[in-house]
Parts: C-alpha cells; sequence; structure tokens
C-alpha cells in the first residue's frame, strides 16, 4: 500500500513538472546542427616565386589580386637575395595603408630549382633576379608546363637568346604563358606621345630619319642608388657584375625597344629576321668606387668575383650603359641607356623620347625644367601650319580624354604641352600591377597575342645581337 501511494507522488510530480514547464515556455532539448563547412575557395591562379634577387619580384605583390592564392610558393637559394624578398613582403604585409595578405611557403635549399619543378604548388612562376640563369630557369618552367611572369632582360646573351626563343616557342606550342614585365607601356606620357603619334591630324606621317637624325629616340638615365617602397635601395653584390646581371645594352633597352615598337606599330608583329637592321652599337662603363658599393649594397668590400676587374685606383668599371642605333620596317630608331651612381639632389631617373613626324615631333621631357617629372609636347615641324595644328589639336582633344580624363594643353615658345592631371600620374611601383592584370587576362583567354610573342624575340634578339656587335 506504501509503495502505491508513493508510486502514485511521483506520477502527479512529474505532471505537475512538464505542465511548469509547458507554462514558463521552456523547450525539449533538441539535437545541435552542426553548421555546413564553408567551402574553400578555388584561385586560378597560384603563384611561384623563383630565385628572387630582384626587388620587382616584390614589386609584382605590392598588392592583392582576387583571382590569385594570396599563398606563394618561394624557392630558392638560401642567402641575402630571399631574406631581403621576405622583408619587402613583410612590409607589405604590415603597411598602415592597405596592408596586404601574402602567405609565403619558403623553400631554401641547393635544389631549389629541382623542387620547385617536382613540387609545381602553383601554376605561374614570377622570375626576376640574377639573369645569369634566367633563360635556363625559364626554359626549365616552361618544359614542365609553368606559366612565366618574368622580368627584363629574359635573357642577356646571343646563348641565352637562343634558350629564350626555343622556350616561347615552346610555351606557345603548349598554351603556355611566357611573358616579360613590361611596366613602361603603363606610364601616361608614353599612353599619350602613341595617342598623338597615330593622329595624322597633328602629326603627319613618321618621317623615316636617318643614322645621324633617327625618327625615334629613347634614351633614359637610371641610378645605382635611389629610393624603392620609400626606403634606400640595397642591391645584391652581384648586381655589378655584369657576367650576371648583364650589361646595360641588354637590360634596361629592352623596354625602350619595347615601347619602339608598341608605339610605332601598335600590334604588329615584327619578324628579326627581315624587319630589324642593327647599324650601330656601343657601350662604356660607370665606374664604381669601394664607398659607393658599400652604399648601395651594404656589404663590406667588393664581392671576390669582381676584384679581378677593379682598375688601378681599386674602382670598378661597370658597363652598364649602351646605345644601339637600327632600322625597324625602314625606320631609324635609337635607344639608349646611361647608368649614374646617384642622381643630384632634388633629381631623379629621367627618360627623352622624341617622334618625328611629317607636321610636329611629339617629345617627351624629364628634366630640370620639368622638375623631373616627364611631360609631353607637340612641336609644329619647320613649314607646319601652327594655326591648323592647334585646330587638330582641339578636335583631338575629345580621343585624349578617352584615354586621360582631365587632360588638356597649353601654348609654350615652340608649340604646346599637355597639362595631365597629377591622379594620373601613378608611378612605376604602380605600374607592375597593371602589368600583372594584364598578364591575369591573358592568362583566362590562354593565349598572348601573336604580336606578343614575335616582338619578344625582336626585343631580344635586337639587345643581345647588338652586344655582340659592340664587344667586337
Amino acid at each position: 500500500m506504501f509503495r502505491k501511494v508513493i508510486l502514485v507522488g511521483l506520477s502527479i510530480l512529474l505532471v505537475m513538472s512538464a505542465v511548469s514547464c509547458r507554462k514558463k515556455g521552456v523547450k525539449k532539448e533538441e539535437p545541435v546542427k552542426k553548421e555546413a563547412a564553408r567551402p574553400v575557395k578555388e584561385y586560378a591562379v597560384k603563384l611561384i616565386t623563383l630565385d628572387p634577387g630582384h626587388f620587382h619580384a616584390a614589386l609584382v605583390q605590392k598588392t592583392m589580386y582576387d583571382e590569385v592564392s594570396p599563398t606563394v610558393y618561394v624557392y630558392a637559394p638560401k642567402g641575402p637575395d630571399v631574406e631581403d624578398h621576405l622583408k619587402r613582403i613583410e612590409g607589405y604585409n604590415t603597411r598602415a595603408e592597405n596592408p596586404t595578405s601574402w602567405v609565403e611557403k619558403v623553400y631554401t635549399g641547393d635544389d631549389f630549382l629541382e623542387k620547385m619543378l617536382a613540387e609545381k604548388k602553383g601554376n605561374v612562376v614570377v622570375i626576376s633576379g640574377n639573369n645569369k640563369r634566367k633563360a635556363e630557369y625559364i626554359r626549365a618552367c616552361v618544359d614542365a608546363g609553368l606559366n612565366v611572369l618574368a622580368d627584363k632582360p629574359m635573357c642577356i646573351s646571343e646563348e641565352g637568346f637562343d634558350i629564350l626563343e626555343s622556350a616561347l616557342d615552346t610555351a606557345e606550342r603548349n598554351g603556355l604563358l611566357l611573358y616579360d614585365i613590361m611596366t613602361e607601356r603603363s606610364g601616361i606620357t608614353t599612353i599619350l606621345q602613341k595617342e598623338l603619334v597615330h593622329n595624322k591630324a597633328v602629326f603627319g606621317e613618321l618621317v623615316t630619319g636617318s643614322a645621324d637624325e633617327p625618327a625615334v629616340v629613347k634614351d633614359s638615365v637610371h641610378h645605382f642608388f635611389k629610393y624603392v617602397s620609400g626606403n634606400p635601395i640595397k642591391r645584391p653584390g652581384w648586381y655589378f657584375d655584369t657576367t650576371q646581371q648583364g650589361e646595360g645594352i641588354v637590360d634596361v633597352t629592352t623596354h625602350l625597344l619595347d615601347l619602339v615598337m608598341w608605339e610605332t606599330f601598335p600590334e604588329q608583329s615584327i619578324d628579326y629576321h627581315t624587319d630589324i637592321e642593327i647599324k650601330k652599337t656601343r657601350r662604356w662603363p660607370t665606374m664604381i668606387t669601394k664607398e659607393q658599393y658599400k652604399k648601395v649594397t651594404q656589404l663590406d668590400d667588393f664581392e671576390p668575383f669582381l676584384t679581378d676587374k677593379l682598375n688601378a685606383d681599386g674602382a670598378l668599371p661597370c658597363y652598364a650603359n649602351g646605345e644601339i642605333i637600327y632600322k625597324i620596317k625602314g625606320i631609324y630608331a635609337k635607344v639608349s641607356v646611361v647608368w649614374n651612381f646617384q642622381a643630384p639632389e632634388g633629381a631623379a631617373d629621367t627618360h627623352y623620347s622624341i617622334m618625328r613626324g611629317t607636321k610636329a615631333n611629339i617629345i617627351i621631357k624629364q628634366g630640370a625644367e620639368q622638375n623631373y617629372r616627364p611631360e609631353v609636347y607637340i612641336e609644329p615641324v619647320p613649314g607646319a601650319d601652327k594655326d591648323k595644328l592647334e585646330l587638330a589639336l582641339l578636335t583631338s582633344l575629345m580621343r585624349l580624354l578617352e584615354v586621360c580624363q582631365g587632360v588638356s594643353f597649353e601654348p609654350t615658345e615652340t608649340g604646346w604641352k599637355l597639362k595631365i592631371p597629377d591622379d594620373k600620374r601613378i608611378g612605376h611601383e604602380a605600374h607592375f600591377r597593371q602589368v600583372t592584370e594584364r598578364y591575369l587576362k591573358y592568362l583566362q583567354g590562354a593565349k598572348l597575342p601573336d604580336w606578343e610573342v614575335a616582338n619578344m624575340k625582336a626585343k631580344y634578339y635586337t639587345t643581345t645581337r647588338a652586344l655582340k656587335i659592340a664587344m667586337k
């Protein structure tokens, strides 16, 4: 009987508890639903950086790209080159304004090239560093089925050119993209010069010129010591060894030769067998003292591989300067590059270009008068009708505004000068993003334009052949 009473009492308590819970809104506990795993983003492009020894390798990563994975695989020999590269990337990641978020996965070892080719962690290899093995690196990557975005120069000798030409053919045959970083096409003054040269009402026709007065001239002056990303540049010790870096005639002249083709014969294939004729070429050194070498390399003395090249005064003759006069499709052109150690106070690297037309010359100047900022001038040739040219300029302004919003022009003593808005002058370092974006666009289509491939061959044939002639 007692047991019966207890059971009844418990039953009543359970019922009362259930009613109480319902009144208070307590719900029956349900199984916890697990949140579905978020899909991992698949990136179309995964970068590999191979043996970075030049700061241009880091400038490719100064900004992020939507289609490029933030994880970058770096393969390099152990040493200061790769350490400096990683410091630059870390600087971009930790800067206050628009920091990047790159994750560098680094392998350093003597077998770095073999390791990279075996692992194939990415599909685009960025190469910018010691040029001695660059053509070899390029061919190895292409043979392994990898796309390549390479800094200039892609080769520094005729032997290197043969390797490069073979790699370009292999890449084209196998649907791979081998491309060099031509930043100078992105300069607004060059873009505007090109636009005016193809305006017949303003420019007329390109003259043929002569060896003494070429139709197209592009000269540039550079400096071994300067500032990059706000910091004094540190160059590797081998940079001053032209067997590793390359002479000036095969280095910066690649940009100038590229601009001659790109501006004068846009989107036209140049066949170096028939369209290029080298007329004259020369080379000369810049003398680098021990103190200058220490300042820019942060090394105590010249590297051992340079000591046998020093003159009686202990200075290094660095053959960083060169000039090429040649004919391209029957037109005379001249490119030249000069390297000084350091620019005077307030000065900077400079570029001068003139393209001679039957009505006007279109000129880029960047000297002291321009405060070392490039400016575009239109100067009528003798006998030209200045009033008609001014009217033609006014008529062409709408087209110029399409390529440079806000541009206008003002009279000068010898013609007119374009007034270019400051926000259109984005600077050399920002051009690396533009070149990379152009490459990524080509990559989406899985093909370079035919003229790009032909003109890379023409460019590097001209530099390497000119060097051989100059050294005779």
